[in-house]
């Protein structure tokens, strides 16, 4: 039997991949969400004076910074779509940093982009022969495949950058630019409407002239990704079974698709993107390879893709939140991160009164109650301490997945071990 060619050619239930159990949020009730949280991001901006929250500058970093979790998120959602839990993102973006630097250095860095996104797809078949073909745990191998991918880095990392100038044992020389660029004149008006300090306006600006000033060829491939991976995903016959082996392996199995191949295919191309992510890290966010410099980032995408639900736009809204929240380290940390605990707590009141509106108020309760303490932590100090900020990315993190628990629907065979013909 000849495997479906369109997504309305499936009739079974068991073969829609990725309807969520609830109520999804249509797209304008999304965009008055983003705009609320906009509206209240320049209210506190205009109480507290912190200007540096919602600058072109720290807009800029932030979408620097929100790219390789992206790239990671997309990662983990190719290979979770197709039913193979990737823990392992981690393990692959740090083969993309030394493939991509390794290669780079040498050969320019458009082929270290090249190479790099080779090393996280020999990362990700690593783990697809493992999960797919000898039936392991999917998170006893991604953890496994993490360690020995930060082994292999150390060791190899010597004997490749040793005797080059700028080369040690912990850092590749340093790697040519891929070049950046900046949109002529909506840059600058978009700049000069952010300096005005208007409400709303100057914020919407600001977020604005980030995406268009001093931006890499690399992050505009990246953020190119996501519609590309929708598109892919759900709108072609390929995508279609690629996601009925993520909900019903058996069920797909039984209408001709080739399980297996597209499993090895999901979970490879996962580890490319994610070998991606590394390649940006070590050519674009630094131009050269250092030891330790993914610093979680995996994790971190792949936090951003349960998030999102398993959903590309939702997965980037996540990278943006995390990078966005990672950026305050870097320009003026202590003082956006104090007036951001206004944000919180402002937040947590709104959310507060949603849920009275509900009629959950034990819920709407203690969720004032929180938001009345995180007032209080604001009223009460000038600044946070610097220990607080290097958390926040981490802890927001933590906040939004809890928050987000509830509402979230994983593909239904995400994780579950699949042997060919099981099902007869």
């Amino acid at each position: 039997m000849t495997a479906p060619t369109t997504a309305t050619d499936v009739n079974q239930p068991s073969l829609q991949p990725g309807a969520p159990t609830g109520r999804r949020m249509s797209l304008p009730v999304l965009m008055l969400v983003i705009a609320g949280a906009l509206a209240l991001t320049s209210l506190v901006r205009l109480i507290t004076g912190a200007d540096g929250i919602t600058n072109v500058s720290q807009m800029s970093t932030a979408l620097q910074l929100a790219v390789p979790i992206g790239l990671a998120g997309l990662g983990g959602l190719w290979a979770e779509r197709a039913g193979v839990v990737n823990i392992g993102l981690e393990g692959m973006m740090i083969l993309g940093t030394w493939f991509g630097a390794w290669a780079g250095f040498q050969w320019g860095p458009w082929t270290g982009v090249l190479v790099g996104i080779i090393g996280g797809a020999i990362g990700g078949l690593l783990h697809a022969i493992v999960t797919i073909t000898f039936n392991v745990n999917h998170i006893v191998s991604g953890v496994a495949l993490n360690i020995l991918a930060l082994g292999a880095t150390r060791y190899l990392a010597p004997l490749a950058f040793e005797g080059h100038q700028g080369g040690s044992a912990k850092q590749s020389p340093p790697v040519d630019s891929l070049g950046h660029f900046t949109v002529p004149g909506l840059s600058d008006g978009l700049e000069t409407l952010n300096d005005k300090g208007w409400f709303l306006v100057s914020d919407i600006a600001g977020l604005l002239g980030g995406l268009v000033t001093n931006v890499s060829w690399l992050t505009l491939i990246a953020v190119a990704l996501v519609p590309a991976t929708w598109w892919i995903l759900w709108r072609t016959a390929f995508g279609l079974r690629l996601r009925s082996c993520g909900e019903n392996p058996v069920a797909a199995e039984s209408l001709g698709v080739n399980v297996y191949k597209y499993k090895y295919l999901a979970v490879i191309i996962s580890g490319g993107l994610a070998g991606l992510g590394g390649v940006f890290l070590s050519i674009v966010a630094n131009p050269f390879y250092l030891e330790g410099q993914t610093s979680g980032r995996g994790y971190i995408g792949l936090a951003a893709m349960i998030f999102g639900n398993w959903m590309p736009g939702g997965l980037a809204i996540g990278a943006g939140l995390f990078g966005y929240t990672d950026s305050l380290n870097l320009r003026g940390g202590s003082a956006n991160v104090h007036a951001l605990l206004l944000l919180g707590a402002l937040l947590l009141v709104v959310g507060a009164i949603w849920l009275a509106v509900r009629k959950k108020y034990v819920k709407a309760a203690i969720t004032f109650v929180v938001g009345a303490l995180v007032f209080a932590w604001y009223a009460g100090t000038n600044e946070v301490p610097n220990q607080v900020v290097s958390a926040t990315p981490y802890v927001v993190t933590l906040v939004v997945l809890a928050l987000s628990a509830q509402r979230l629907r994983m593909p239904k065979a995400d994780g579950m071990q699949y042997r060919k013909g099981q099902g007869k």
